[in-house]
């Protein structure tokens, strides 16, 4: 039997594209995992500071500050810095080497911590200034503006350390090590909720403490990576030679645009949180509550998804494999809508289960309660957007291309802006949590339309069945969750134990649901994976 070079050569793609969808999926569940330990350490987290401190006065003082090192951090760390540094030091991992990447690793982190100290000091420096352009309505309070700062100026350096932390992250995952840096946030919240329960009898104020902890969490975070960065045989050493070094002006070059993107969307959040602190006391506090469960499954498989596509497709963008490229991406989306779909339809059915389940007690009252899970309910519709936006950003970084993510990211401020002035009025902060749905959906869908400019059609069929297949699926879950969790009385406080009981059952009877009728329709995924786990049971 003759086989044709080009028969060979798809025999190979598909089992490259075997390969590669293995080492996602692999990637994206040991990044979840991780994630979900330190996304169930951060609900916690919150729990504690809404019964300690409750939503108001301290707690938008808190909140605010920590919007700014927040926005640095996306300056600097999770959006530009991996976006421009992991491709190309990628590229110079798979084709030049060890020792090689180790050059580039000791000069890029060299530049990074200089920047950092120039950036922290300029930072405190200038908290004053910034605190007022940003909470201009916490003037008419007298000391909120003042307690801001103090805030601002103690949480500062934490931008520092978790930029190192950042390129540390991206080192580890080319060299195929996901799970201590996905659970280095864990220690952040750990340090958090230890500073909120033991040290705030120090401090005359005691949100203090819980600026504390914030700094404290980020020392630990970068002291976590030790073990991972001796086991793959790292040593990072100053070096000084970064001015002369074309990878390192590269990656520069490639990261300014990125951080004009990522730039453009914190702004979203500044002008959020400022709007907001026109509005009634406890509106900031709202606003953050609701996006941190929002951000839920978001931090657990949407991120842990993105940051897993990002090496894989890095590798196939440097090897011309444009083909293998595609698909990835398509599978990477495919299981985003398979994922995010029930997520969705839950956080609107549960959000004042959890509330109530969690955060009812203390300082945290009914009124909270209802304000805080209405606005996750304006919040939730995004999640889906917010992935792809995610995802399809992570194809131009492999690409190289960081320009037009920012354009994108521009366009979408304006939206955002528009659409919180016209909404805040009549809804207050739940016409701000709509605009920024609203915001996430014209981002997803602006960048998907030009990607497909760019590298041609990629959600075809598969995508589209999929999505199809999955939808009755989410229909039946909806409807049996909605008519459970009618079965108790969620405003009244205490009866932990009975809600716990029921939530979780509602949860597990919720999700079964969904993969039963993915199952029956036939969606692909689903049933690899169930497959997956007969093989499994049969062979123990």
């Amino acid at each position: 039997m003759r086989w044709s070079v080009q028969g060979l050569k798809k025999i190979n793609n598909c089992g490259a594209d075997v390969s590669q969808k293995k080492k996602i999926t692999l990637a994206t569940l040991v990044m979840a995992s991780a994630t979900a330990c330190s996304r169930v350490a951060g609900l916690v987290r919150d729990v504690v500071v809404a019964r300690m401190f409750g939503a108001g006065f301290a707690t938008d003082a808190f909140f605010l500050a920590f919007t700014i090192p927040n926005l640095l951090r996306r300056f600097f760390a999770e959006g530009a810095l991996t976006a421009a540094f992991v491709p190309t030091f990628s590229e110079i991992y798979h084709r030049q080497g060890e020792a090689e990447a180790q050059r580039l690793a000791n000069r890029c982190i060299t530049l990074l911590l200089l920047v950092m100290l120039a950036v922290v000091a300029l930072g405190i420096y200038a908290s004053p200034w910034v605190v007022q352009g940003i909470g201009y309505g916490f003037g008419a309070i007298p000391g909120k503006l003042e307690l801001t700062d103090s805030l601002n100026r103690i949480m500062f350096p934490y931008i520092g350390l978790v930029s190192i932390l950042a390129l540390l992250t991206g080192i580890l995952n080319v060299r195929g090590h996901f799970f201590l840096p996905s659970l280095s946030p864990l220690f952040l919240n750990l340090m958090m909720i230890l500073s909120a329960l033991f040290l705030t009898p120090l401090f005359a104020e005691p949100i203090y403490a819980l600026a504390g902890g914030v700094v404290a969490g980020g020392i630990v975070q970068l002291l976590l990576q030790y073990p991972a960065l001796v086991q793959h045989r790292i040593k990072l050493r100053f070096d000084g030679a970064f001015v002369r070094d074309s990878h390192v002006r590269r990656i520069a070059l490639l990261m300014l645009p990125g951080v004009a993107g990522v730039a453009i969307y914190q702004i979203n959040v500044i002008v959020t949180r400022l709007l907001a602190s026109f509005l009634p006391q406890g509106s900031v506090s709202y606003l953050y509550y609701g996006q941190r469960l929002f951000e839920f499954p978001q931090g657990i498989f949407v991120v842990s998804l993105a940051q897993a596509t990002l090496p894989a497709m890095s590798r196939q963008a440097a090897g011309k494999d444009f083909d293998g490229l595609q698909e990835s991406l398509r599978f990477s989306c495919t299981l985003l809508a398979i994922f995010t779909l029930p997520a969705i339809a839950g956080l609107m059915l549960c959000a004042e289960p959890v509330y109530s389940l969690f955060f009812l007690g203390g300082e945290f009252d009914e009124v909270a309660l209802h304000k805080t899970a209405l606005t996750l309910v304006c919040y939730a519709p995004g999640l889906l957007f917010v992935g792809l936006s995610r995802i399809v950003a992570q194809t131009f970084y492999a690409l190289k291309d960081t320009r037009t993510p920012v354009w994108v990211s521009f366009w979408t401020l304006l939206v955002n802006g528009f659409c919180g002035v016209l909404l805040m009025g009549p809804l207050q902060h739940y016409g701000l949590a709509i605009a920024l749905t609203l915001s996430s959906v014209f981002n997803a869908l602006v960048l998907l339309w030009l990607l497909r400019r760019k590298i041609g059609p990629f959600l075809r069929l598969e995508f589209t069945l999929s999505l199809l297949r999955s939808l009755p699926a989410c229909a039946v879950m909806t409807a049996v969750v909605f008519a459970l969790l009618r079965l108790i009385d969620w405003q009244q406080q205490g009866a932990f134990a009975m809600k716990l009981g029921v939530l979780s059952a509602v949860v597990a009877i919720g999700v079964a649901s969904y993969l039963a009728v993915c199952l029956v329709c036939g969606v692909e995924q689903v049933q690899q994976g169930w497959r997956l786990l007969r093989k499994k049971q049969a062979t123990t």
